[in-house]
């Protein structure tokens, strides 16, 4: 005599899928704590590549930047480099193929984007005997920054004291040394605070031309006159 086949009750049924959804459960919220980390790994590596790059591509122009004025003063000195806090002009060669073209008068400036922020452009000209040229387009570098500054090393003329300055406006000579710093806002994982930011880039480049490789008072009298940009 066989016994009758006995089935599960509604009950063991029940907590069988209790277990089963809680087991899912885990297992959805690792992948997604999973594919989270693998998401903020590969963003910080492409912002750090960004700044990398950012870093070397800024580095050289301002390594190749050259005494060649491109404007008067006031007193009819030759302009060769121009510092604010948040912009500089300065004559250097385009990388790659531009610099066929020969040296231009660039234009690197930080700039509002209009959303809270700050974005990082590059614009030149080409540099023409009667002065800069009309200007291409302004590219942009970077965005999404909170802040930044320009800085520049140097002294007034030979035998001064070298000092830091927020400002170049020395005619007729480069900064020894221009530091450019960028700042982007913390992950929220790390912020404490509102209002908190990090240095996203940092570079400090040296100036190479020798002041008195290239005779800028004679240059400087084929400008025309002024004290126009």
């Amino acid at each position: 005599m066989t016994r009758p086949v006995r089935g599960f009750s509604l009950l063991e049924v029940l907590s069988a899928l209790a277990l089963l959804s809680l087991l899912l459960l885990g297992v959805f919220y690792g992948i997604q704590t999973a594919t989270r980390s693998v998401n903020t790994g590969s963003a910080a590596l492409e912002r750090n590549d960004q700044a990398r790059s950012l870093q070397q591509f800024l580095r050289r122009d301002l390594m190749q930047a050259r005494a060649l004025p491109w404007k008067r003063d006031a007193q009819d000195n030759g302009v060769v480099f121009e510092g604010e806090p948040r912009s500089m002009r300065f004559v250097a060669p385009l990388p790659g193929y531009l610099d066929r073209a020969g040296p231009q008068l660039q234009a690197l400036a930080l700039v509002d984007d209009g959303k809270g922020g700050w974005k990082l452009e590059l614009g030149s000209a080409p540099l023409a005997p009667g002065g800069a040229g009309v200007g291409f387009a302004p590219e942009q570098l970077a965005e999404g920054m909170r802040g930044g500054r320009f800085r520049y090393y140097g002294r007034e003329r030979e035998g001064a004291q070298a000092q830091w300055r927020d400002r170049w406006d020395i005619a007729g000579r480069m900064p020894e040394l221009v530091t450019i710093e960028l700042v982007r806002d913390k992950p929220e994982r790390d912020r404490p605070g509102r209002g908190d930011a990090t240095a996203w880039l940092w570079l400090q480049a040296p100036i190479r031309q020798n002041p008195y490789a290239i005779n800028v008072g004679a240059l400087a009298k084929a400008l025309p006159d002024s004290s126009k940009p």
